[in-house]
């Protein structure tokens, strides 16, 4: 075998940022029946990031929460591209401009290469919209997605 020839996998995060972002994920989801996920790769295949983050959430199957309020928030790292993609019963509710705000919002962390900062802030605040429109309801709600970060090539 030759293991020198494998690409090195190279790393987003500490496993502190990454147990902050995962922490920030949990947190969000438990004050409401929605989903957050999030997708990381190096670079993105399409010109449009919003168009590569539709592809992942319906490849993760994000479609099929019940209430349909998953979102997934994207990072292209190496073509520093992203996009937040969230299901039409969330989208509808929080607005258009609600969305356009979360990504300038990371856009403004990440120019300042506070990435995991960034990425917790944006899932605070899809958190908080969440609350607000599907709040937790303990009878009803389970866990649909993982919480972990998904990491692409």
């Amino acid at each position: 075998m030759l293991s020198f020839l494998k690409p090195k996998q190279q790393k987003f995060f500490s496993a502190e940022e990454q147990e902050k972002i995962i922490n920030a994920i949990r947190d969000a989801e438990r004050q409401t029946s929605g989903e957050v996920r999030l997708y990381i790769e190096n670079k993105c295949r399409f010109v449009d990031p919003l168009d590569r983050a539709a592809e992942i959430f319906f490849q993760l199957k994000m479609q099929e929460t019940a209430d349909h309020n998953a979102v997934l928030v994207y990072v292209a790292k190496k073509h520093r591209q992203l996009a937040v993609f969230a299901d039409e019963g969330i989208y509808k509710q929080a607005g258009a401009g609600f969305w356009d705000n979360a990504v300038l919002d990371m856009l403004r962390e990440f120019k300042n290469e506070n990435y995991a900062e960034g990425l917790v802030e944006v899932i605070q605040k899809i958190g908080d919209s969440l609350k607000t429109h599907f709040p937790y309801n303990a009878a009803a709600d389970k866990n649909e997605l993982p919480d972990d970060i998904v990491f692409g090539k």
